[in-house]
């Protein structure tokens, strides 16, 4: 099969296109054709060697841990799907090894979970990780409910969107923050207000759209935004960042990090709540298995709006 793979770790231009052997289905797993494939900060980082201390790599090992496709294979005991199902999954396994940056990718089937159909392969290939990341740090670690005001440092990222659209659908207030000139996506996507980081002091911007505080801080961006802002977060309210596993923050508050892992459940309801027109995609660029070096290197500038997604 085709793949993208590295066989050390470095900088960027150490991945390489070309031939490996097609894997097999062992006892519970599936044969996927990846269709599409989410390109994501981590993979990045991934190949650069810097997660190697908690998720180690064997070589040769293909990068990307979002995938969208078509089951073609079942393995002994694997019951859940037949040949010719769509698809997806946050393919993350304990090693880095088999990746999603390929034409075909053996998995687990407790990962797997039907695809979305109202919208994209590229689109359902590219919510995985984000959906997954800000499902579980606004529903599983942390507790947003109805009437909260969430605000999202980082709100025009990819899970930044995913959490601005996740947060309306039970019925949170969000303020969303990016550049100036990703404040209508966010609006477009279901923000209630937005804020410029650039425009000034963050904090100051969220009294003025949040005079009585809000209860939920979301963290996923880099940055002093979170320094300018933990002042208008209540007392007893919630913090999860993505990005931050160690803050400088008050004792009166609820700080959980979260690093998201792979959930077919969740993903089930993700996926309905994209056939039901809640959840959006938008697909901003697709490159091939040849120019993943390139996906890598515009999704590690941390500038990009939508989804990039690998198309093998």
């Amino acid at each position: 099969m085709k793949a993208s793979y590295f066989e050390e770790f470095g900088e960027l231009d150490n991945i390489q296109a070309g031939t490996l052997e097609r894997p097999e289905p062992g006892e519970g797993e599936v044969l996927v054709r990846i269709k599409a494939a989410g390109v994501n900060p981590v993979d990045a980082a991934v190949a650069r060697g810097m997660l190697n201390e908690v998720i180690p790599a064997e070589f040769p090992a293909i990068p990307g841990w979002d995938m969208a496709g078509v089951v073609e294979e079942c393995g002994y005991a694997a019951r859940r799907f037949e040949e010719g199902d769509e698809v997806y999954a946050y393919a993350r396994r304990p090693t880095v090894q088999q990746g999603t940056f390929a034409e075909y990718i053996c998995i687990p089937e407790s990962y797997l979970a039907k695809r979305p159909q109202q919208i994209s392969m590229e689109a359902s290939g590219g919510i995985p990780l984000v959906g997954l990341t800000a499902y579980q740090s606004l529903f599983q670690f942390g507790n947003l409910k109805k009437g909260d005001t969430l605000l999202i440092l980082g709100g025009s990222g990819g899970v930044g969107t995913m959490a601005i659209q996740l947060a309306k659908t039970v019925g949170a207030k969000v303020i969303g923050v990016a550049s100036d000139n990703n404040q209508d996506y966010m609006v477009e996507l279901g923000a209630d207000e937005t804020i410029d980081y650039s425009a000034g002091d963050v904090g100051e911007a969220v009294k003025e759209v949040a005079p009585d505080e809000v209860d939920f801080i979301f963290h996923c961006s880099r940055g002093n935004s979170l320094e300018q802002s933990i002042g208008t977060l209540k007392s007893g309210g919630q913090l999860i960042s993505i990005t931050n596993s160690d803050p400088e923050i008050p004792e009166d508050i609820n700080f959980q990090y979260v690093f998201v892992e792979p959930n077919a459940k969740q993903l089930k309801h993700i996926q309905q709540l994209a056939d039901e027109g809640k959840v959006q995609v938008p697909v901003s660029k697709t490159y091939d298995l040849d120019e993943v070096e390139t996906a890598l290197q515009e999704i590690e500038s941390l500038y990009t709006r939508g989804k990039t997604v690998i198309t093998p």
